[in-house]
């Protein structure tokens, strides 16, 4: 017998034009029983396989209420598709005293894969965000070329594409970190990194269309935000992988994104990544502008500093479970997290939940990219205990993420740049996780 719609009152009964009766409410009550208790059997379960076989046995129970599930009507249209108002990750925004001077967190919480939504993708800003039109920006190569050149966005879009995917990483992340004060959450410990799929054009064909002078050792990339952001790549660098990006995640770059065009560095540091690029310049020497002299430089032992230090090597961290989150019980529960590296590929990853004591080889999920947010799972059986939680990884060159120890014996507790140590998340016997 098909049903007519009904509703719930507010007795809790199923009412409607069939007429369900007490009886059968009752019925479906105990169905609704039967699973609760089914579930709580595998909550309680040390056994993933048992965990498995107790929820297929519930699937019976599971069909009988879904039958009795009334069907939603659809909603309206929309000519650019919006999530579910049942999902709400959203960035956490850092408040600068200076205007435009800011910066805000992925939630890496509550992300599935490794490709960052372009509407949860961290930002950086150092002088607001401006809005370029498209069709009125323009991007000028010069200085030690043979042809000066300057590039249309329509221009950049006629010559031919690359697109690959790549991790983003501000040099300050997880910089509370390094002086002692952990973060409460991924998003706040480690936010300032995503991974997009970048579409544009080879910087080396843009270099080799204008003619390098024998002089050229320097590309200096200016941004068209109020400060002028400049930053300067070497050349070796900038003829290997460096993109001029107009596409992010298959659409245009959003303005915070650096639309119309960005640089795409890969494996090194965020701020290299110049946005809204308006002008490359070859030159024999590094402009020594501010962001690479009075910061992003690495503070060391002593009072001095090393400059230049672009690479953002092999870093991970565990996002479930992970600070702020609750297991609902002993049992079965899966370990994930990423794992990153700006020397190439990851091929390790670790994790431990006796906090170091001992490691067991976490799998890794294809595709496995260079330069690139890898994901990692494990299958951990939680005995109720208090337990700590870490992970690292090593990547194709051989190097292994350190300690935060390890770190500090090399750097200034001052810095704040640069900081890959292993992080940690302590599982207590009530099942909500801390950060330590």
């Amino acid at each position: 017998m098909r049903l007519a719609p009904r509703s719930i009152n507010r007795a809790g009964l199923l009412v409607g034009s069939n007429n369900i009766t007490l009886a059968r409410s009752r019925r479906l009550d105990h169905r609704q029983s039967d699973y609760a208790i089914r579930t709580r059997h595998l909550r309680t379960s040390h056994d993933r396989r048992t965990f498995l076989v107790a929820a297929t046995t519930g699937l019976g129970a599971l069909a009988s209420v879904d039958a009795d599930q009334p069907r939603a009507p659809g909603g309206e249209r929309r000519s650019y598709g919006q999530r579910s108002r049942s999902e709400r990750p959203q960035r956490e925004l850092h408040e600068s005293k200076t205007p435009g001077n800011g910066w805000s967190y992925t939630p890496l919480q509550d992300l599935y894969g490794t490709i960052t939504p372009s509407a949860l993708h961290f930002e950086r800003h150092h002088a607001g965000v401006p809005h370029i039109e498209s069709g009125a920006h323009t991007l000028l190569l010069h200085g030690a070329v043979d042809r000066p050149l300057v590039f249309t966005v329509a221009d950049l879009q006629r010559l031919p594409s690359v697109s690959t995917v790549h991790f983003i990483e501000c040099a300050g992340n997880s910089w509370n970190e390094h002086r002692g004060n952990p973060g409460p959450n991924p998003q706040r410990t480690h936010g300032l990194i995503s991974c997009s799929e970048w579409t544009g054009v080879s910087l080396k064909l843009l270099l080799q269309e204008a003619g390098l002078e024998p002089e050229a050792k320097w590309v200096i990339a200016e941004g068209a935000d109020a400060c002028r952001l400049a930053r300067s790549i070497p050349l070796d660098k900038a003829v290997d992988d460096v993109l001029v990006a107009y596409g992010q995640n298959g659409e245009a770059l959003r303005p915070e994104q650096g639309h119309p065009v960005r640089l795409v560095v890969p494996g090194w540091e965020g701020n290299t990544w110049v946005k809204w690029l308006h002008r490359l310049q070859v030159s024999d020497h590094p402009s020594m502008h501010r962001e690479e002299s009075a910061y992003y430089t690495d503070l060391m032992p002593g009072g001095k500093a090393r400059i230049f230090t672009f690479v953002m090597e092999a870093k991970s961290v565990i996002t479930r479970p992970a600070g702020e989150q609750r297991l609902e019980g002993p049992g079965f529960h899966e370990i994930t997290g990423i794992a990153w590296s700006g020397r190439g590929r990851i091929t390790r990853v670790e994790v431990s939940t006796d906090g170091g004591r001992t490691w067991q080889d976490a799998a890794l999920q294809d595709p496995i990219l260079p330069k690139a947010l890898t994901r990692f799972r494990f299958p951990w059986t939680w005995d109720g205990q208090v337990a700590i939680l870490q992970s690292r990884c090593t990547d194709e060159t051989g190097y292994v993420q350190p300690t935060r120890d390890r770190i500090l014996a090399v750097r200034d507790i001052r810095g704040t740049d640069h900081y890959n140590g292993i992080k940690s998340w302590q599982v207590q016997a009530d099942g909500s996780v801390i950060s330590v």
